[in-house]
């Protein structure tokens, strides 16, 4: 029975989340939400599956095709509080991550890198990953990025496959 009122009582608490101050429905987004939160349409699609992130690790080059993925995942708790990695998620102190293989360092549109970032001249692929997690301020002086670096390698080459899967996959359906 508790568990009854209490799924009654979120129900309630949803529905009166989704209605405006005057009391009707609104089909606006609000005029908080960020530019760019993901879709309603994103935010329901079913999450990659396994084999699509196995494939998208696969076709990474040695050594980092046989990275761990939850130790990869377990790693980007280091990044969370600056970077975000889902598709439309925001950039906080750090850009959002989705999409960095094959993006051109300092590209990603509305994130103001630091010089040193845009004027890089290269595209993030694994290699580029690599050096830049072992010691972003060592990889490209001026940097902004204050992160001091993850210093096993193992650990790194765990967090790009972890990258790879989960800002590369696109979701099942």
């Amino acid at each position: 029975m508790r568990m009854l009122k209490l799924a009654a009582a979120a129900a309630l608490c949803l529905a009166a989340s989704a209605c405006s101050k005057d009391g009707g429905s609104s089909n606006e987004a609000p005029a908080s939400a960020p530019a760019d939160a993901p879709s309603p349409a994103a935010a329901t699609a079913p999450p990659p599956t396994d084999a699509a992130k196995a494939a998208l690790v696969a076709e990474l080059p040695a050594p980092y095709n046989t990275g761990d993925l939850a130790n990869g995942q377990s790693k980007f708790a280091l990044c969370r509080s600056c970077h975000t990695a889902t598709e439309g998620g925001p950039d906080l102190t750090g850009p959002n991550l989705h999409g960095i293989f094959g993006r051109k360092a300092g590209s990603k549109a509305g994130y103001a890198y630091s010089d040193a970032v845009k004027n890089a001249g290269f595209t993030w692929d694994a290699e580029h990953l690599d050096k830049w997690l072992a010691s972003p301020r060592e990889d490209l002086p001026g940097t902004k990025m204050t992160f001091a670096g993850l210093k096993d390698p193992k650990d790194r080459i765990d967090l790009i496959a972890y990258l790879k899967a989960e800002t590369s996959a696109k979701p099942a359906g």
